[in-house]
């Protein structure tokens, strides 16, 4: 990708209306345009990130079995009505519309009752069980207050993952997988060391759930950690009890701001009798499907990225999830010579890299500040005084260490 021919500009000056980090940071940078609160567009470099994390959280869903699929956003309010979650003082952030012929519609927050619903046609037998179903979706929830930039969005991309099991064993096996997939995938977006398994309230449906929660200043929530066992509990749930269950003193937890990254539920039977999701076992008995539900924001997951990993200069992409493998930035001289061979280099370099090549004629102090806010992790830096030597400036974005590199070695080195 070259930038002269990109229309997305970045920006010197932070947005007015915005006071997230994330926000100001990516709205510079060109990554996302704000077309509202809580509501963003993304950018060519945004959905690249917000792709490869996507596809990080795919893998590990796929390991686990998960079945992708991708259900409607538009959803009819029978099977809602049946789990008493349509009434808007049960779940206070619909977003709720009609069609031209009055009836009613609901813009989907969540899956569980369209997905327990479409499968009351293809359950039938404890043969059929047990498995999962996960999809990357929109959704729609009608925040009260959207001032975290992408943390907390009224429009956002969701992983939702849901599994169906026969009985509570063989989902508390599966239930621990998806724990063990989820520090994985917090850990390949570089979030590992700032990510912990934090017990929070089950509701209902069982004692516990369990949160992802990431250390951050920008975070809402408050939670205290064992470091000594390397869990976290979130400060609605802190009582003796937990404690005693934990095994942890009072005395070793350290309170910390956090943002929720991931979150795991088991929901027992709470959607599938109302719902009428029903198996025959091997005895010919009729019972309800066990249910679990997984959830992570993918921007959200992205815009932690940011407030945790960025520093004063700009965005730092972990390379997992970075918009581009290399960042090649030419310092043109007037003879023309660094544009010759910088984009004889950009064609070598495409061939093994993905690639944003920064050929516009701009000034070197506007191209040097401009890559630090983008964040690619490695930027190759080609002018005329390093050229004449044969090398090239290779600078890693996150510890601002930069070597001399000869031309004929940039691609072993960059490997």
């Amino acid at each position: 990708m070259k930038q002269s021919k990109l229309p997305f500009k970045t920006r010197k000056e932070d947005p007015k209306d915005e006071v997230s980090q994330n926000a100001k940071l990516l709205i510079r940078a060109g990554f996302v345009h704000k077309e509202m609160a809580g509501v963003y567009s993304f950018l060519p470099y945004g959905l690249r990130v917000l792709k490869k994390i996507e596809n990080i959280i795919r893998k590990e869903m796929n390991a686990l079995g998960g079945l992708e699929s991708h259900l409607t956003s538009l959803q009819d309010k029978t099977a809602w009505e049946k789990t008493g979650r349509w009434d808007d003082s049960v779940v206070d952030n619909w977003f709720k519309t009609k069609l031209k012929n009055d009836t009613e519609l609901g813009l989907a927050s969540t899956h569980e009752e369209p997905l327990s619903a479409l499968l009351c046609d293809h359950v039938r037998s404890y043969k059929d069980l047990p498995f999962s179903v996960y999809q990357f979706q929109t959704k729609f929830r009608n925040e009260a207050r959207a001032k975290s930039g992408i943390l907390r969005g009224r429009e956002f991309l969701m992983k939702d993952l849901y599994s169906f099991s026969r009985n509570e064993e063989e989902h508390n096996e599966f239930y621990e997988r998806v724990k063990k997939a989820y520090v994985s995938i917090f850990s390949k977006v570089g979030l590992g060391e700032k990510t912990f398994v934090t017990f929070a309230s089950g509701g209902s449906f069982a004692k516990y759930s369990h949160e992802f929660q990431t250390l951050t200043d920008a975070g809402e929530d408050l939670i205290y950690i064992s470091k000594k066992k390397g869990i976290a509990i979130n400060k609605e749930v802190l009582n003796d009890e937990v404690l005693a269950d934990l095994g942890i003193e009072r005395s070793e937890l350290v309170e910390e701001k956090s943002v929720e990254v991931g979150n795991i539920f088991s929901l027992k039977t709470k959607f599938s009798e109302p719902l009428e999701l029903i198996y025959k076992d091997e005895e010919d008995k009729a019972l309800p499907v066990i249910m679990g539900s997984y959830g992570i924001g993918v921007p959200r997951l992205m815009g932690t990225i940011v407030e945790v990993l960025s520093d004063d200069k700009g965005l730092v992409w972990p390379a997992s999830v970075a918009p581009f493998d290399v960042h090649l930035v030419a310092l043109f001289d007037k003879e023309g010579s660094v544009k010759e061979q910088s984009d004889k280099l950009y064609e070598e370099l495409t061939d093994s890299f993905d690639v944003l090549y920064d050929d516009r004629e701009a000034q070197v102090g506007t191209k040097l500040a401009d890559a630090d806010l983008i964040g690619v992790p490695t930027r190759v830096v080609i002018g005329s005084k390093t050229l004449a030597e044969g090398k090239v400036e290779v600078v890693d974005r996150k510890t601002g260490q930069s070597k001399l590199v000869a031309l004929e070695n940039l691609i072993s080195e960059l490997r």
